[in-house]
């Protein structure tokens, strides 16, 4: 099968009702090749490296602090420059995909993940690092897109569903994944390397990506080229920019004005970027986040869903990363390896997500939020019943249940997002998704990781971590009760 690329003559009118957009999406094509088995591999490994590299790093970061005497400050933005950079242009990425052809900016994007990661395993110090970090996060808002943006668009019925729910597992897989790898790099020193084969490793399966892309993944393009919309990337990405700055790195530099300053400006931005969106499309223009795109209900409901997911999700992997070296005094292997039974949970969830959801359809998403809830109140229970003898066996059942939650919404939560999505916005709606992750993950790291660093010292590295997975708790609840809002099946 293949997919219609054909934008409908009003786009705002034909975005605006579900049942329109869920015609444009399924309505057969005969520009765009279906997209092979070999097709998907690949561009599912273009995912897999960004969202690796977004937590691959925090357990290198002591070493990195060794080597390059690079004292907190700049660790955190060694860690958030590569976020930052990710999250704002993810949206222009998914635009420009559009425009220029998505397998097009899938290999130039693939091609300078590769430059940028071997800038990163080469740096000569603890700035030039920074640096290479950003231009990384910036080639990977390149890549990402066209991954959602090509499985919409080359795919249909049944076989995107599944497409859908494997990326979901990948990227979940990813992030856990990273930590326990990233250990195992730091610890082996390859060649000498240390944490430089944290980035050096990417190198190769980019390029490997790149070329497999030019052999087996189709072209796709939205048939009408839109303009880049300058004024609604300008004011999203001020707006993301005065949120996520000052929280990842306002705790490091002392909480100054300028943090406070940002802070204040990020409602005015975002208030701002909303009326630009909505009037630009009321004259008939294209928007950069066309607000009847976040109309269709499958669109918006999952991406309330994904708020308080990702940046739990995200907050957790640092979180623990950070209890587990500094409180424990674990190795970076022995940390990296406390987390498996959470990847082996999160796996298992995502082998049987689809045919649980072909059979118990948006249920599975609130099974995932109580068994989440489950795990999380697991090992409270346990941080706080024995600090003193807590160990990576001890914490193996609560990690293990959440991670079949997790893998419960993760898997089939892309798959209801872009479910309803019209194949010539597949590269936009990608985008808007994509954001929505890396900014929320990015925003938890933010938050319940300075909370945590904030409160370690006065209340106890144990109790921290149980206040932090109190508040991960209650975005479960939140979590259930959202998905009690979704259609009961899942398209």
């Amino acid at each position: 099968m293949t997919q219609q690329l054909a934008v409908a003559p009003n786009p705002v009118r034909a975005a605006v009702t579900p049942d329109a957009a869920a015609t444009a999406a399924r309505t057969p094509s005969l520009s765009t090749p279906s997209l092979s088995t070999a097709g998907l591999v690949t561009v599912l490994l273009g995912a897999f490296l960004p969202m690796l590299d977004f937590f691959i790093v925090n357990v290198a970061l002591p070493t990195i602090d060794h080597d390059l005497a690079a004292g907190p400050a700049v660790l955190e933005l060694v860690a958030a420059g590569y976020g930052i950079a990710f999250a704002v242009l993810l949206v222009l990425g998914g635009r420009l995909g559009d425009i220029f052809g998505r397998r097009r900016l899938f290999v130039v994007g693939a091609a300078l993940f590769a430059l940028t990661s071997l800038a990163c395993g080469l740096a000569p110090g603890a700035w030039t690092l920074v640096a290479a970090r950003a231009a990384q996060g910036a080639s990977a808002a390149l890549l990402i897109p066209q991954v959602l943006g090509t499985i919409t668009a080359a795919t249909d019925g049944a076989r995107r569903g599944r497409a859908l729910s494997i990326y979901g597992a990948v990227g979940g897989i990813s992030v856990v994944i990273g930590q326990v790898l990233g250990g195992m790099l730091v610890a082996a020193d390859l060649f000498g390397t240390g944490w430089r084969s944290v980035f050096l490793l990417n190198v190769p399966f980019a390029l490997l990506a790149l070329v497999l892309a030019v052999r087996y993944v189709p072209e796709s393009r939205a048939s009408q080229a839109a303009r880049v919309d300058v004024p609604g990337t300008v004011l999203l990405t001020a707006a993301l920019l005065a949120l996520l700055v000052p929280l990842m790195e306002g705790r490091a530099a002392g909480w100054p004005l300028w943090s406070w300053v940002l802070l204040g400006l990020f409602p005015v931005f975002a208030v701002a970027f909303a009326v630009v969106e909505r009037r630009a499309e009321q004259r008939g223009a294209t928007p950069l986040v066309p607000p009847s795109l976040l109309r269709i209900p499958e669109m918006r409901r999952g991406l309330g869903i994904a708020l308080p997911y990702f940046s739990g999700f995200g907050g957790f992997m640092f979180v623990i990363a950070v209890a587990l070296q500094q409180g424990l005094h674990l190795g970076p292997v022995a940390a990296g390896w406390a987390l498996v039974p959470m990847a082996v949970g999160y796996f298992t969830a995502s082998l049987s997500g689809p045919r649980l959801i072909g059979r118990y359809g948006s249920r599975v998403l609130s099974a995932g939020a109580v068994v989440q809830a489950a795990g999380l109140a697991t090992l409270a229970v346990t941080v706080l019943a024995d600090w003193a003898h807590f160990s990576p066996l001890r914490m193996a059942p609560g990690v293990a249940l959440a991670g079949i939650g997790q893998g419960l919404i993760g898997t089939p939560l892309f798959r209801v997002v872009l479910s309803k999505v019209p194949a010539a916005r597949a590269g936009v709606g990608s985008g808007v998704l994509a954001t929505g992750q890396q900014s929320s993950l990015a925003l938890g790291v933010a938050t319940l990781g300075t909370l945590y660093l904030s409160l370690s010292p006065s209340l106890g590295m144990d109790r921290a971590l149980a206040l932090c997975l109190g508040l991960q708790l209650l975005g479960s609840f939140t979590i259930l009760y959202l998905t009690t809002r979704l259609p009961r099946s899942i398209g």
